[in-house]
């Protein structure tokens, strides 16, 4: 499992998790998204430009 808080969200994935490979988003305790990676495609949710951003910077860091 991986857990990163950035910019107020928390964004948790599983290794070996269910296909397709996704990421779960909370704040303030609650899931406000999951999102496919790497093409950004919304399961559940709303992601606004803040949440996109924090998102693209994880995958540009290799952290998912």
């Amino acid at each position: 499992m991986g857990r990163e808080k950035r910019d107020g969200y928390i964004i948790e994935w599983w290794i070996g998790d269910h296909s397709p490979k996704h990421v779960h988003v909370y704040k303030d305790r609650r899931q406000v998204a999951k999102i496919v990676i790497p093409d950004m495609r919304v399961l559940s949710g709303k992601v606004n430009r803040k949440l996109r951003k924090v998102i693209e910077e994880l995958i540009a860091e290799g952290k998912i």
